[in-house]
């Protein structure tokens, strides 16, 4: 069986509205809820686990062994880093890296041991790839986005990394598909919440569209 994870309550309402669930095909477990689908004759578990490192990679870990899992595919949005790219467009990235695990003032910025190299070379490369950045703080704030992009993330979220870290500990294969939801915005010159207001209210409108383009035309190309 192959698993598909989705963090956010918006993800994962997205995901529920396009495959038309009804109540009773949802099924609860400690870190959110679950349905099932069958594709290309390939079943698929769906689950949502909650935001952050810690619920994605319990949820998963639970997963992984409640359904002897042989594959995760992490799908849902992310924060665009690199400017030659736009809200919507999807990323199957083939480097992971977790950037929240360094003192950065005395270790390097991304530790060799928390980065996951996923291999794409089986599914083609008419792709957008790179890297995507992971940590618990999510990037808001413009000295965020500043760092990341000085050190050649792609694209970041708060659980992706986490999730291949612990697939790769679980020998599990792990693909990643996230859509750029929003582009941090640069705060300094105006009022910090009011500015992360507007880019919530961003991700929120953006959000399903990223939901339905990823399981529309990515997700038989990767089961």
């Amino acid at each position: 069986m192959i698993g598909i994870s989705i963090a956010t309550k918006w993800e994962y309402s997205a995901t529920l509205d396009y495959f038309s669930i009804e109540d009773y095909e949802r099924f609860g477990y400690p870190y959110g809820e679950y349905f099932i689908r069958t594709i290309d004759n390939t079943k698929l578990v769906f689950y949502s686990t909650g935001v952050r490192k810690v619920n994605g990679v319990g949820g998963n870990q639970y997963m992984i062994s409640k359904f002897n899992l042989t594959k995760v595919i992490v799908a849902g949005t992310c924060a665009g880093i690199d400017d030659k790219f736009r809200s919507l467009d999807i990323f199957v990235p083939d480097k992971a890296v977790q950037y929240d695990c360094t003192v950065k003032e005395i270790e390097p910025f991304i530790k060799q041991s928390f980065i996951v190299n996923i291999d794409l070379s089986k599914y083609g490369n008419d792709f957008y790839n790179g890297t995507i950045g992971t940590s618990d703080k999510a990037v808001v704030m413009w000295k965020d986005y500043l760092e990341l992009k000085k050190n050649e993330i792609t694209i970041a979220d708060t659980e992706a990394g986490a999730i291949a870290y612990i697939c790769k500990k679980n020998d599990v294969e792990c693909i990643i598909i996230k859509g750029i939801s929003d582009f941090p915005t640069d705060e300094r010159s105006s009022d910090k919440y009011e500015s992360n207001i507007k880019q919530i209210n961003v991700y929120i409108e953006n959000t399903p569209k990223v939901m339905y383009k990823i399981f529309g035309e990515y997700l038989k190309r990767f089961i």
